[in-house]
């Protein structure tokens, strides 16, 4: 029998071939064992440290802020792109919360399983492709960039109205964007949001470790503000000012929910972190799971209270918990939620920033973005240069921009990610149902359909101008992608074999 010859592909593949390849690299997979093992090296591997005290305290930190502290004024009162919930807010944050739970329980699996940096985007990536998982990471960049410096925004105000309680008060030259940015005539930029942003990267420079304590610590300070408004609050609300329940019907309570699930944001930040997370399989999924139980609970209090204190025709939709005591009469009891929220906002600076860095750490380390970036400090043991190039980008867009309907875009942006996690955790069930889940969703494959179908209902009651600006977004990225890391890819530099095999019937097939 003559045996077969074997000969190398060196001709023009045509266009046919290149076709393929281009899907193939479209369409590649990272093997989990890949990841993990990525993970351990000696010059991207991240410290431990992390208890489950830490990463639900890292996942309230994240959570609490923002969203309860400034949205919850306009989810109930509505603006000029949507209607408000009214006292019907109640039912928003059940909506929104319900949605988050859906896809925690997808990302606590993933994460109990895959418990490495990059969230969205390494479980993407292991899952439908590195396309897609580019995708994700690039529409996390967007979540958690825009958040940070909308964040950054609030706090500045936030503090610039402590210091008036103080009897001190910043020139608004330092405490606004310049005029070509839409801020006042002769305002130069707002400097407190700057400093903020690089006290914050300085402490995430420190260590993983250090910024989740600073984070606990604040943590109990605003958990022990909204208790406490909730005490004060509850004795004082008047039922009438419960009806009508929904003024605008249920079109507000769910353009409402859209907008208030930025108050949700923060659960996945936890993934981000479960690389340094001493006993990821157990510790993560309580993270996850245990910060987002608490703070739909506390959400659904708050709006309540504040509903009932004020009629939502006086509710203030810049200070909303603050100035629904001070509206009943309880000045006191309106400086000390102020000092709440600034602490609170702070905490959610550093959790945002910190997910923000751990996306860029991992496209880095997958050499999708520039491999300098997944360098790791040999003191501190943190991915320094990532960290560094994040807090200045941001320090000087929350300096010199003004980010508007910034929770639009955050929220779009992790709408998408959300989605893609779900479909992901359901073809891992089906392509690898044998491997090791320390953590399973239950009710499968019930609640991924579930949270998908959810998402996208909440995508929608976005406005049509947050669409065109994340698809102008997205186009921006697939044109990174293509220019940049198609090529650098450390996938597209594994090695592969095209080769022609000659059978004895003169027969040709492919193999490698």
């Amino acid at each position: 029998m003559e045996p077969q010859r074997i000969e190398p592909i060196t001709a023009n593949l045509g266009t046919l071939g290149s076709r393929k390849i281009v899907s193939s690299r479209l369409l590649r997979t990272k093997p989990i064992d890949q990841i993990l093992a990525d993970a351990e090296h000696p010059e991207h591997r991240l410290k431990k440290t992390l208890t489950a005290w830490d990463l639900t305290a890292l996942g309230l930190g994240a959570i609490i802020g923002t969203g309860i502290f400034v949205l919850v004024g306009t989810a109930i009162v509505g603006d000029a792109h949507r209607p408000g919930a009214g006292p019907g807010i109640v039912l928003s944050f059940i909506i929104s919360g319900v949605t988050c739970a859906l896809a925690a329980l997808c990302y606590a699996e993933f994460s109990a399983m895959i418990p490495v940096a990059g969230s969205a985007y390494t479980f993407s990536y292991a899952t439908l492709g590195e396309f897609l998982a580019w995708l994700t990471g690039w529409n996390l960049i967007l979540e958690y960039g825009v958040a940070c410096v909308a964040v950054a925004i609030g706090w500045s105000g936030y503090f610039n109205k402590l210091l008036m309680l103080a009897g001190l008060e910043l020139p608004y030259w330092a405490t606004n964007p310049p005029h070509w940015a839409g801020g006042p005539e002769g305002s130069i930029a707002n400097f407190p949001a700057a400093i903020i942003i690089l006290l914050v990267t300085l402490l995430l420079v420190i260590g993983i470790k250090e910024s989740a304590r600073v984070a606990g610590l604040i943590v109990l300070l605003k958990l022990g503000v909204i208790l406490f408004f909730i005490a004060v609050g509850a004795p004082a609300v008047n039922a009438d000012n419960w009806k009508p329940f929904m003024p605008n019907g249920f079109e507000g309570v769910r353009a409402a929910a859209a907008i208030i699930f930025f108050a949700y944001i923060g659960f996945d930040a936890v993934s981000t972190a479960a690389e340094e997370a001493r006993n990821p399989q157990r510790d993560v999924p309580i993270g996850i799971i245990g910060s987002l139980a608490i703070c739909t609970v506390l959400y659904i209090s708050v709006a309540a209270v504040i509903t009932g204190l004020v009629p939502v025709t006086q509710i203030d939709i810049h200070a909303p918990v603050a100035e629904a005591l001070s509206v009943v009469g309880f000045k006191w009891g309106a400086a000390i939620v102020a000092i709440g929220a600034v602490a609170g906002i702070t905490s959610v600076l550093v959790v945002m920033m910190l997910g923000q860095i751990r996306v860029f750490f991992a496209m880095s380390r997958d050499q999708l973005l520039s491999p300098g970036l997944s360098k790791v400090h040999s003191t501190f043991g943190t991915p320094h240069r990532a960290t560094i190039l994040t807090g200045v980008v941001v320090a000087i867009l929350a300096a010199f921009f003004q980010i508007g309907e910034a929770a639009d875009m955050t929220n779009i942006g992790t709408f998408f990610a959300f989605v893609l996690v779900c479909i992901g955790v359901l073809l891992l069930r089906y392509t690898k149902p044998d491997l090791p889940r320390p953590f399973r969703i239950p009710l499968m494959p019930f609640v991924p359909i579930l949270s998908i179908s959810a998402c996208l209902y909440l995508m929608a009651g976005l406005p049509w101008a947050t669409w065109i600006r994340f698809v102008v977004w997205t186009i921006i990225g697939i044109l990174v992608y293509a220019a940049y890391g198609m090529k650098h890819s450390k996938l597209a530099h594994r090695p592969s074999t095209v080769v022609r095999i000659h059978d004895e019937a003169g027969s040709i097939h492919d193999g490698g």
